[in-house]
């Protein structure tokens, strides 16, 4: 796995060993990048199923301001701290090592708002719907929800809250990306 682009355009980062994570490939991530790549400058992200932290760093190579990386697993996590200090951004990364629940609920108390928010939860984790309900209260009031997913499927979302504004799928895997339905001068992706 490599960064696509920006300040550590080229560099290498490592995927966690074992069959519990699943590395967005680089080809889709520069697909999803060339999506969104007019939010990322300056962006507040967090990526609560983080793996290797490659949405994360990417973002921060492209010039996002800060990242809040979330993973439970100890490996994945592990791997994570490696990609961050080898890639010198030890200064805009905070990675958590806790479940997704609490980490939403520390992150709701400290009052912390995303402009981009990544989603890669395994893909049998939990209802889509309820993830999203839970993590809109985290959304900056022009933010968006970047959702990966099983390929060819439209997974269900929280329609009184949200909006999907596109939709992409590359064979196994798909992206759809969110924007509140009712959002204060929302820019659209």
């Amino acid at each position: 796995m490599r960064i696509i682009a920006g300040n550590a355009r080229g560099r290498r980062i490592d995927a966690p060993a074992g069959n519990n994570t699943r590395p967005t490939l680089d080809r889709v991530r520069e697909n999803l990048f060339n999506m969104i790549q007019t939010r990322i400058e300056g962006a507040k992200v967090l990526d609560l199923f983080t793996g290797s932290g490659a949405l994360s760093l990417e973002s921060i190579s492209r010039g996002a301001m800060s990242a809040v990386m979330v993973e439970h697993n100890r490996i994945a996590w592990e791997t994570s701290q490696r990609n961050i200090a080898s890639l010198g951004f030890e200064s805009q990364c905070t990675l958590l090592r806790m479940d997704y629940r609490q980490a939403i609920s520390d992150l709701l108390e400290a009052h912390d708002r995303f402009d981009i928010i990544f989603l890669d939860p395994p893909y049998d984790m939990i209802p889509y719907d309820m993830l999203l309900s839970e993590v809109i209260q985290l959304m900056a009031d022009d933010g968006i929800i970047v959702l990966e997913h099983p390929g060819k499927t439209t997974p269900p979302y929280p329609q009184e809250t949200l909006r999907a504004v596109k939709e992409r799928n590359w064979g196994y895997c798909g992206i759809s990306i969110y924007q509140q339905t009712n959002p204060v001068q929302a820019e659209e992706v």
